[in-house]
């Protein structure tokens, strides 16, 4: 089984400069532009038979651009949402430096911001989606998850069954494209961060 990893194209909290996470930012124009080239660039190249995606608007309107030109089907999941920045949703990266200020070493694993999700809680969540996508899914010869960065690293990190604390930071950029296999006795890593698109 192939597992396309994607993405969602900018969004307009990127021109904001206020925390993502939960926040719910459509994309901008170049992002629906990124999109529309992603799919382009993938379409002769990989046909995915299910895309899975995060409800939120970024990824949702990243993952109908795709469906509508490979012509399947997309299955929302809560658990593809970004991670869980409680408080500092919507908050410009200015106010949050004086409100929230990071920890000098910063939060511990089983830590959390305000109302927010740990480190562990979340790599958790990526473990679980990942599973569960694997095992819904047996019957596709290819997929695609549409998400956001900080989960798409936990995806990433537990495909290659990497601690929650480790010092690899797997860059996703905007429409970027992973590939990942599962084969019988082996776990292939075909690219990283695919953007020739771009």
């Amino acid at each position: 089984m192939q597992i396309l990893i994607i993405r969602h194209g900018q969004s307009e909290a990127d021109l904001l400069k206020v925390h993502e996470g939960r926040a719910d930012f459509p994309l901008t124009e170049c992002g629906i532009q990124q999109a529309h080239h992603m799919v382009d660039w993938m379409k002769d190249r990989y046909k995915p038979e299910i895309i899975w995606s995060s409800p939120l608007m970024r990824a949702k309107q990243t993952a109908n651009i795709l469906s509508d030109t490979v012509g399947c089907k997309v299955t929302y999941d809560s658990d593809l949402m970004e991670w869980n920045n409680g408080v500092l949703a919507g908050m410009s990266k200015e106010e949050a430096k004086k409100k929230y200020p990071e920890p000098i070493n910063g939060h511990r694993p089983h830590e959390s911001v305000e109302k927010g999700e740990s480190a562990i809680a979340f790599r958790m969540r990526a473990e679980i989606m990942l599973a569960k996508i694997q095992s819904v899914s047996e019957k596709y010869n290819c997929l695609a998850i549409v998400s956001h960065g900080g989960m798409i690293a936990r995806i990433l990190h537990s495909f290659m069954e990497l601690p929650v604390n480790n010092e690899y930071v797997i860059k996703t950029s905007d429409t970027g494209i992973h590939l990942l296999e599962y084969r019988v006795e082996k776990r292939v890593i075909h690219f990283f961060n695919q953007t020739s698109h771009l």
